[in-house]
């Protein structure tokens, strides 16, 4: 049984529909084993007590820079034996230690098709409002393994979700995380924990 730790700094929606994938027997050979947060009065922490799981702070704000807060971090996830790390609205651009100590075992959410509206600055609403400036008929969702560059590691899974002529960036953003962040996220944590995703260069296989 793989352990996950989910990280996360605000309401915590995408930690709430993987708690639910896991309540309904969907996360296959994985379990969520902590929930930390980088920032203390998140309520995704509430939702993780809520659901039985420990929640841990280390936040932001108490470190000198990014760097000194990832080292505590990866810190911590050693300590609690963590497998797969899974940044579910964590608004910390996380240095290289991370990366080195996870490799291809930390998965991101991103609320549009990368390549595009990614990258430094697309974040949160800043992605949908950049997608209807542009005028871009199809946005969606797109699960990745994270790597040094921001936005930039091998795609796992993506979901198209249609644009409406009426859209602002909250109504956009909600739809695209009912339709595809909340669907995607779960399903490529639970083929992480049964060992189905295999990475060749910028692919993303997926085993039978």
């Amino acid at each position: 049984m793989k352990k996950i730790a989910v990280l996360v700094s605000g309401g915590g929606t995408n930690l709430q529909a993987l708690i639910d994938a896991q309540g309904r027997g969907e996360i296959v050979g994985g379990e969520i084993a902590a929930v930390i947060s980088s920032a203390p009065g998140a309520f995704a922490l509430e939702r993780a007590a809520n659901a039985g799981i420990p929640g841990y702070v280390i936040a932001r704000k108490e470190f000198p820079s990014n760097q000194a807060m990832t080292l505590a971090l990866v810190e911590k996830l050693r300590e609690l034996n963590i497998d797969l790390v899974v940044l579910a609205g964590f608004m910390v651009i996380l240095t290289e230690e991370m990366v080195k100590a996870f490799p291809n075992a930390i998965i991101n959410v991103h609320p549009a098709l990368i390549p595009s509206f990614a990258g430094p600055g697309c974040f949160g609403l800043h992605v949908h409002e950049k997608a209807l400036e542009y005028g871009v008929k199809l946005s969606g969702a797109t699960v990745h393994f994270v790597s040094e560059e921001c936005d930039g590691g091998p795609i796992i899974s993506q979901k198209s979700v249609e644009v409406l002529p009426d859209d602002i960036p909250e109504v956009l953003q909600r739809r695209i995380m009912e339709q595809a962040e909340w669907k995607l996220l779960p399903q490529a944590v639970s083929l992480f924990c049964q060992d189905r995703l295999k990475v060749e260069g910028r692919t993303v296989r997926i085993l039978d």
